[in-house]
């Protein structure tokens, strides 16, 4: 999730995506995340890749200490707490129905997030920051023998890949192009924001990561992009008109059309299994306040994803519709193979917003379930065509804070 990503944050909450690789996440791009998902202030969860997974932005006062005196008594919260013996990630919770037996880990710590299958569903395309990388890179990984290999070049900020033209090649936004290095992280003197890189460009390149060629290009921030089921369009964010909007775009980098027209930010976007629809993340501010502060952040290329709403539309931008309105970070939508619910993830069953889970929504706004109850993160996912398994992104089981881990499970529809 930024796809914020951006996945971006999810570090808790890749974040969030998408964008890059989900966007209130403390994860692994936490809203890319990546938007396409930095952790927030405060303890704990792994922090979402910018653009992947969005965060909790929480306001932080330095603790008092009192003072110590002879007649101060033990206080038994200072003692060392005893070791708690580590819970096995690939077991579904309490609650889990939807999982079928136990969920197959396909990485083992680091931060990897957005991991999205080929057209044969034998591979998979991520993001992660293994090999000692100081921002994410992109990978390919086999789902059979978990062979990976590096597909970017290792320069720059990557997020948000995805696989193109009938897995011949792979998509990717990359900051190659300006400088070797990961460049400087959000100034977050300004709270909990996500940075829209102008220097993001997407690209493509061969399996192997040769043959590196710009798709699209110019002036701003371009990321968080996605194939249609059918391989011949691509939904991506842009600020090339100033606002972080949704264009689509032929395969081919033909036939640019903008999409989004309201103010605010738009983005994580994912095509309908028919390629006919897109379902889409949005913070569109609200009130003189919100409009100004908004303002002012994205004229330095920043936004603040602590609300995030989720919105579905015609492929040809018509049609759009807001299909939730609960105030909290919702990101990483997927539609469901039936093309008429999705599975996203959202901070909303957490008072304190930093638990994030998937849940499950009609189109339409109505008959929402929760899906996971991993007390950390959940995010980035996306079933296969049948329906019958679901890799998504998590922060279970991790081996220390803000690990993020790809895990794969059988669904069932019940």
């Amino acid at each position: 999730m930024p796809r914020d990503h951006s996945k971006a944050a999810a570090r808790v909450v890749i974040i969030l995506a998408r964008m890059p690789r989900p966007p209130q996440i403390p994860l692994a791009c936490l809203l890319v995340l990546c938007a396409c998902g930095t952790p927030p202030a405060g303890p704990a969860k792994p922090d979402a890749r910018q653009g992947s997974r969005p965060a909790t932005e929480q306001a932080t006062t330095p603790e008092k200490t009192p003072e110590k005196t002879p007649e101060a008594k033990r206080d038994p919260a200072q003692d060392p707490k005893p070791e708690v013996a580590p819970v096995d990630p690939t077991t579904p919770l309490a609650g889990e129905r939807h999982f079928a037996g136990k969920l197959r880990q396909l990485t083992n710590g680091g931060e990897n997030a957005e991991a999205y299958f080929s057209a044969d569903e034998q591979r998979l395309v991520f993001q992660s920051t293994r090999d000692g990388g100081a921002c994410d890179q992109i990978y390919t990984m086999n789902v059979g023998d978990l062979a990976v290999q590096r597909v970017s070049s290792g320069k720059g900020r990557t997020t948000c890949a995805y696989f193109l033209e009938k897995d011949a090649r792979i998509l990717y936004a990359s900051t190659h192009a300006a400088a070797d290095d990961c460049l400087p992280p959000p100034d977050r003197s300004r709270g909990y924001v996500w940075k829209l890189y102008p220097e993001f460009d997407i690209y493509t390149a061969g399996l192997d990561g040769s043959d590196i060629k710009p798709l699209v290009t110019g002036p701003g921030y371009d990321a968080e992009a996605t194939v249609s089921p059918q391989g011949d369009r691509i939904v991506f964010t842009s600020t090339r008109d100033g606002d972080p909007e949704l264009y689509v775009i032929d395969a081919d980098g033909k036939h640019l059309k903008r999409l989004t027209e309201a103010k605010g930010y738009d983005g994580g976007a994912f095509f309908s299994p028919d390629g006919k629809r897109i379902v889409y993340r949005a913070n569109h501010p609200e009130g003189a306040d919100e409009l100004s502060k908004y303002d002012e952040l994205v004229k330095d290329h920043l936004v603040r994803p602590t609300r995030l709403e989720l919105f579905v539309m015609n492929a040809d931008g018509s049609d759009q519709r807001q299909i939730t309105r609960n105030g909290k970070a919702n990101f990483a939508p997927f539609f469901h193979p039936d093309g008429k619910r999705i599975l996203f993830s959202s901070n909303q069953a957490d008072p304190k917003g930093r638990d994030f889970d998937l849940f499950l929504i009609h189109d339409d706004g109505t008959g929402q379930e929760q899906v996971t109850f991993n007390p950390s993160f959940d995010g980035f996912p996306m079933f296969t065509r049948d329906g019958k398994s679901l890799v998504f992104a998590s922060n279970r089981g991790a081996a220390k804070e803000g690990d993020t881990n790809v895990f794969l499970a059988e669904w069932i529809d019940r």
